[in-house]
């Protein structure tokens, strides 16, 4: 059965509230050659890290990926009395209107606008014991890693459709390239031709072994049919890679190494102006490709 094929970017955001504390998980992955983590709590929260990174190594296997948690409390301002506070004020402006006669008893109002008889107090919900906001918390962190995945799933089947497309392009030169590859011994016969002509005006008793050596060495060098069946097989081997799924990223990668060895050897070999226009349409869709691959996991 075929395995699901990942990327390495992608981007979650979980948020929630517990209690009075309201967070937010930001997940971001983008390429890397191995899994990095990076990971940022605020104080109090350390110890969900190794969690975090034990549940992280479990379902990603490569990727920089950094994980942010941010908290914010919630504390409601509420306004109440001082009643000590409003005792000792009220008892010296009743001993004072005593000492002057005529003089109207204290309004209500002017009293709780005096300072320290009106206080803010923070009402703040119930928190969860530290166990219980914990495992809370590291279920939202759950729920942000499958969208993570998610992320990286959706983005790795584009990519496998874009190589997908890029490989039926690199057969369809390939092809093309063995069409042109036909015509070369040809010409190199009749090059050689005429340098043997011009060199045995000059050199009338050249030996016809130097001759035949000669002639071998550029067959030798025009021959392009053994890069273009290596390119062949390497074609249908990221097939198979596509097909089987999974983390080949690695496997993929050194395999569009020898794509592109193939290729260049089809260019330094090519004898024709078409014929090294394909190597090089060749190559540019294998290092489109390459960028491809590695985004892969």
């Amino acid at each position: 059965m075929k395995k699901q094929i990942y990327s390495m970017t992608g981007f979650a955001r979980s948020e929630g509230l517990i209690g009075s504390t309201a967070y937010a998980f930001e997940l971001r992955s983008v390429n890397g050659r191995g899994l990095e983590l990076r990971l940022r709590v605020p104080a109090g929260f350390d110890a969900l890290e190794p969690l975090i990174r034990e549940r992280c190594g479990a379902l990603l296997k490569r990727g920089n990926v950094t994980i942010n948690l941010s908290t914010k409390r919630d504390e409601t301002q509420r306004i109440a009395i001082d009643e000590t506070a409003l005792e000792q004020v009220l008892q010296l402006v009743l001993g004072l209107a005593a000492r002057i006669p005529g003089s109207p008893p204290p309004r209500a109002e002017a009293l709780l606008a005096l300072p320290g008889v009106m206080q803010k107090t923070a009402e703040t919900a119930d928190e969860p014991a530290g166990g219980q906001r914990q495992t809370s918390l590291l279920a939202a962190f759950g729920a942000a890693l499958d969208q993570l995945l998610e992320s990286r799933a959706a983005e790795g089947a584009r990519t496998e459709m874009m190589i997908a497309t890029q490989l039926d392009e690199i057969e369809a030169l390939r092809d093309l390239a063995i069409n042109l590859a036909a015509e070369q011994p040809g010409l190199h016969q009749a090059r050689l031709l005429g340098q043997l002509r011009a060199l045995l005006q000059e050199v009338p008793s050249l030996p016809e072994e130097r001759i035949a050596q000669e002639v071998a060495l550029l067959a030798a060098k025009s021959d392009v049919r053994e890069e273009l069946d290596r390119l062949g097989a390497h074609i249908e081997a990221a097939r198979g890679l596509l097909q089987e799924g999974g983390a080949i990223g690695r496997r993929f990668d050194f395999l569009i190494q020898e794509f592109g060895r193939e290729t260049n050897t089809l260019c330094s070999k090519s004898a024709t102006v078409p014929l090294t226009n394909a190597g090089l349409r060749l190559k540019a869709v294998i290092e489109q490709m390459r960028e491809q691959v590695q985004n892969i996991e």
